[in-house]
């Protein structure tokens, strides 16, 4: 489902993998049109997997029809110069909230410079992968972060890699809010913007807001392993008599005294506190104390099934999850289905029919409308061509004799 806070806006993308799709998926669930720009034949990740079972091994790609539902596809040989003329007039067509570009593409033609020399008051956002324009990934930028040491038992000779691309994703949303803030600028000055956002500066950065590299400097101490305690304060996950395991966590004070009162083990809990001499209304000693606390709320969960331990946890409004698998998540959890408005059935061609997201962002009052999903590799090539550009029938006809352009 999608919202119209953005109508009106054009973006062209040129991109691939996670962050620059992720951030143009963004703002298309906010309204704009986002014009997805490939290679004939698609990109290096258009055949990404998970792929939908096909003879020839060839199936959709789950993963580039997520990252591209709403938007409009346009299938161009960016190999070719007159291909590439294509793509900077399309990205410097007129209109009052059009000229915007986004791309993790380092190519000349592209530059900023470049295309605003076309048109003045261009905004561009490219998303790099460090700063001095050298590449990296996701997973290159995590293992200097620290926290592949910190899951990987406190060392960094035995990393382990964390399975979500968490700097994908907070770069994809940083780069959707620097353009929707560009965008904003612009209409009230008439100026445009070069944008570039390094993969390595949002993640250090990160490092940096949540007193990472603070604790580094200035305590001499690095983030210890706690397996799957919660660091800072009291947390961790517990096994239930039919071996479904539950975390809870208790970080506020409401949080706290829920946990207790629903284990029933508050004189537990001032003997320990007594024995440890630590006051465990205090969050930072709860983290001190965290083994002897769920030493006390174990052998609660231990003689209860998940249905009894759930129902009483939600009784007494403690903050527990139950740990599931995906499948199990579908199969299982509200959150996910018709009673939530985020999602959608969906059917794609060449996918078929199942549940998508939309915007996460709930807005009172403001209808959702459907989100289309990701079109084939070219779909909205002549459309394009034509509406953006002037380009009649005879035209773009020569262009896809010429092996320029292509539709799906």
């Amino acid at each position: 489902m999608t919202y119209s806070f953005l109508g009106g806006v054009r973006v062209i993308e040129s991109s691939a993998f996670i962050a620059a799709p992720l951030a143009g998926l963004t703002l298309a669930q906010f309204g704009a049109d986002v014009i997805r720009v490939d290679m004939i034949g698609g990109g290096i990740d258009y055949g990404r997997m998970p792929r939908m079972p096909q003879a020839d091994g060839n199936g959709r790609s789950l993963y580039w029809t997520a990252l591209n539902k709403g938007k409009r596809s346009i299938a161009i040989n960016l190999r070719k110069p007159e291909g590439r003329e294509l793509i900077q007039a399309l990205a410097t067509a007129p209109g009052p909230q059009a000229g915007v570009l986004l791309t993790n593409v380092a190519a000349p033609w592209l530059a900023h410079d470049v295309l605003a020399a076309r048109r003045a008051d261009l905004i561009s956002c490219t998303i790099q992968g460090n700063a001095d324009g050298s590449t990296a990934v996701d997973y290159t930028v995590n293992c200097a972060t620290g926290y592949p040491a910190v899951t990987g038992g406190g060392s960094i000779d035995r990393p382990v890699n964390h399975v979500l691309p968490a700097w994908d994703i907070a770069c994809a949303y940083q780069a959707a809010f620097a353009i929707t803030a560009a965008l904003n600028r612009r209409t009230a000055t008439g100026s445009g913007a070069e944008i570039k956002l390094a993969l390595s500066d949002v993640a250090f950065s990160m490092l940096s807001h949540l007193g990472v590299l603070a604790e580094a400097e200035l305590l001499k101490q690095e983030r210890p392993s706690i397996g799957n305690h919660l660091y800072g304060a009291f947390g961790r996950d517990f096994p239930t008599a039919d071996g479904v395991r539950i975390m809870v966590a208790a970080i506020s004070a409401g949080q706290w005294n829920a946990l207790v009162q629903c284990c029933d083990i508050g004189d537990a809990i001032s003997a320990a506190e007594s024995r440890l001499g630590l006051d465990f209304r205090d969050e930072a000693q709860r983290f001190e104390g965290r083994d002897a606390i769920a030493g006390l709320v174990e052998p609660w969960f231990a003689v209860r099934t998940a249905a009894q331990a759930e129902a009483a946890l939600t009784q007494h409004k403690v903050c527990w999850g139950r740990y599931s698998t995906v499948g199990e998540l579908l199969e299982r959890d509200p959150r996910i289905g018709a009673a939530n408005p985020v999602f959608e059935r969906m059917s794609t061609e060449g996918i078929g029919e199942y549940w998508s997201a939309g915007a996460a962002a709930r807005v009172a009052g403001l209808d959702r409308t459907p989100t289309p999903p990701a079109p084939c590799l070219g779909a909205h090539t002549d459309v394009v061509l034509h509406e953006l550009l002037g380009l009649d029938s005879g035209a773009i006809g020569r262009l896809h004799d010429a092996g320029i352009v292509a539709t799906a």
